[in-house]
């Protein structure tokens, strides 16, 4: 009995410390990462924005190299996608872990990405300053606070499914769990591609949705909260 207890712990100390080196990995790659985006972005806007970068964009699409810079930065976007799916690959060892590991570089990334800005450019001013998020496959915007607010709870999700998975009580989302989740995740997609529509015209702001954007991540987390207390129940 004492040699199988000495083997449960064992086992529970060596998950926590694989835990503890994917969680620094995790950090060590988004912190770089989010830098070299941030880069990106220094560059494109002393191209397109000499004078300055502010909202509306009055000038999006209007210089002829837009298009062919628009096209490469899809692509690059694309191209970010699949790096973030490799270094899942690499660090999880179940498809939970990955899942798990993809929401908390995702997140960490995004967050870090305007940390970097704030360092290198003192931008945004406030959280309530707009930004062009993403452009696959519509161009996505809103204020920074919208998409900071997305990646902490991404951050904080990962984190329970990964502490859950590596302690061997993994959560077990059904398809109906699956499938809430994914209308929670279109949902404060559309609330991002509705606002990036309108980001020339002189009343963008009146374009992002709060009350859909809020709808989607409430109804988000309160889902996940359901499942796990599922998950807790006996039997």
């Amino acid at each position: 009995m004492a040699q199988a207890n000495e083997q449960v712990r064992g086992t529970g100390a060596e998950s926590l410390r694989a835990m503890l080196e994917s969680v620094l990995l995790v950090v060590i790659f988004s912190l770089a990462f989010a830098y070299i985006e941030a880069a990106v972005v220094v560059y494109l806007r002393v191209i397109f924005h000499p004078d300055g970068f502010s909202f509306p964009l009055t000038n999006f699409g209007a210089d002829p190299r837009w298009k062919q810079l628009l096209l490469t930065e899809m692509g690059r976007e694309g191209a970010t996608l699949v790096l973030l799916l490799s270094v899942v690959q690499l660090l999880g060892r179940s498809r939970r872990q990955r899942f798990a590991l993809f929401l908390a570089i995702f997140g960490m990334w995004d967050i870090f990405f305007y940390f970097w800005l704030k360092v290198i450019i003192d931008w945004p001013v406030s959280l309530m300053d707009w930004d062009v998020l993403f452009l696959i496959p519509v161009t996505w915007a809103g204020p920074v606070l919208a998409p900071v607010l997305v990646s902490a709870a991404l951050i904080a999700l990962a984190v329970i499914i990964l502490s859950r998975s590596y302690t061997g009580r993994p959560l077990n989302p059904s398809r109906t769990d699956w499938m809430g989740f994914v209308l929670c995740a279109i949902t404060v997609v559309v609330s991002f591609c509705v606002a990036g529509l309108h980001i020339t015209e002189q009343d963008f702001e009146g374009y992002f949705h709060w009350p859909l954007f809020g709808l989607g991540c409430v109804c988000g987390i309160t889902l996940f909260l359901k499942l796990l207390l599922r998950s807790k129940r006996p039997g």
